[in-house]
């Protein structure tokens, strides 16, 4: 089974429990992140970023309400580390950085941390918060694909409608396949 083969097995067989704290499964959220991108003309290295931000939920397997529990999965570390050596750091970024993204985006601007559901407010006390001046300026310094994370971050935000139809997981095996790195 190739590394797409598992990923769309993931999304279509695994992602069914909701979002943890959302109303969308884990699979709507995937697929609705991966689709606003793609109506955004987002280069095919974010559509697979968006698709793939969360699939670390989906490997560590510590269940919908691991945050309740006080636990950080750190699930961007396991799907970046799941994904490394199959796609550039380009994609690897957006999954790696997303949670990032989010401390980032709460310290930049106060109107975002209003906007946050109430599921991504706790998951982020647990990631740590709000990032601090200086790691705002080290975030912006040290991370190439910053932007392209953030705006993996907010499409993540937005990807939490109920019954929005989307394309399904297999839509995108043209896109992971166009940014696979061939060895």
């Amino acid at each position: 089974m190739t590394i797409i083969d598992q990923i769309i097995d993931l999304l279509n067989n695994h992602g069914g429990s909701l979002y943890f704290g959302e109303q969308v499964t884990e699979t709507e959220h995937a697929l609705q992140a991966a689709y606003l991108a793609e109506q955004a003309g987002a280069p095919k290295e974010m559509v697979a970023g968006a698709l793939l931000h969360d699939i670390g939920h989906l490997l560590h397997g510590l269940g919908e309400d691991v945050a309740d529990h006080g636990i950080d999965g750190k699930h961007e570390d396991v799907g970046h580390q799941w994904l490394e050596g199959h796609f550039p750091a380009a994609v690897r970024d957006c999954v790696r950085l997303h949670v990032d993204a989010k401390r980032y985006l709460t310290a930049v601007d106060p109107e975002y941390l209003d906007g946050l559901s109430e599921a991504s407010k706790r998951s982020l006390e647990l990631q740590g918060g709000p990032f601090t001046p200086d790691e705002v300026k080290a975030f912006e310094a040290r991370e190439p694909n910053f932007e392209a994370a953030i705006q993996v971050r907010r499409w993540d935000d937005q990807a939490k409608v109920v019954g929005l139809q989307v394309p399904d997981a297999a839509h995108y095996r043209s896109v992971l396949e166009s940014v696979l790195i061939r060895s």
